[in-house]
């Protein structure tokens, strides 16, 4: 168990559901140990790879936050929602008569390369010292500034109206659900992200990665005398 006191890499795949923090908190009372932290927030509602670094790897967070993330997931059509995802209720329904496959892959070029994207109003940004969802929660309108991000591939994988499902490979501090939106937007007919699946950070992937249940088990054998 002092391996995780001196410092280890783990690699989680993320349920569906927990929060990062959750992840985190598990992983503190499985390990017994204080200095546990993940480097880069998976909301909820995604799935996939969070690295969490315990003892003196928690160094190392700012460095493995920076690194390039790869998302599989999908959009649905047809419809906003307030936080861009499925944390709120779709309304504002559009027709997608209109829309076409050859629409929906030509709407992705001007979303590839640097590109100034708004952060949702709904995320864990702090203006003023205040967590940005806090304040809308209150219903209080808060003006966002956008951001440079770099989106180095974006990939339409399949399309099964009104889902739409995606491959992105971006820099850090890219919201998937600000890209959604955005699309939806750029195709007239609205989107909200539907699922979402972090894959990859950097040279770190989602096939190496295990479930907290399945670290549970291996601190379990670790502790038991052989």
């Amino acid at each position: 168990m002092n391996s995780f006191a001196e410092g280890r890499v783990l690699l989680i795949n993320k349920p569906l559901r927990w929060t990062s923090f959750d992840a985190v908190r598990k992983i503190r009372n499985l390990i017994k140990i204080k200095k546990v932290g993940h480097a880069g927030t998976l909301d909820p509602l995604a799935t996939g790879l969070l690295i969490v670094c315990t003892g003196k790897f928690t160094k190392k967070i700012n460095e493995y936050m920076a690194k390039e993330k790869e998302y599989t997931g999908s959009f649905t059509l047809g419809a906003t929602t307030p936080t861009y995802d499925l944390e709120s209720e779709p309304g504002n329904f559009q027709s997608l008569e209109s829309i076409t496959e050859e629409k929906i892959k030509a709407a992705t070029s001007p979303f590839t390369g640097e590109i100034m994207q708004v952060p949702p109003a709904h995320s864990a940004i702090k203006i003023d010292g205040k967590r940005v969802y806090e304040l809308a929660r209150k219903g209080v309108e808060v003006k966002i500034d956008p951001r440079k991000v770099t989106i180095h591939e974006f990939e339409i994988t399949a399309i099964e109206l009104p889902v739409v499902h995606f491959r992105v490979v971006c820099s850090t501090g890219t919201y998937i659900r600000s890209l959604a939106n955005d699309f939806g937007a750029a195709l007239g007919c609205g989107a909200y992200l539907s699922s979402l699946c972090r894959t990859r950070i950097g040279e770190f992937t989602l096939d190496k990665a295990i479930t907290p249940a399945e670290l549970e088990e291996e601190i379990k054998r670790e502790a038991s005398p052989h």
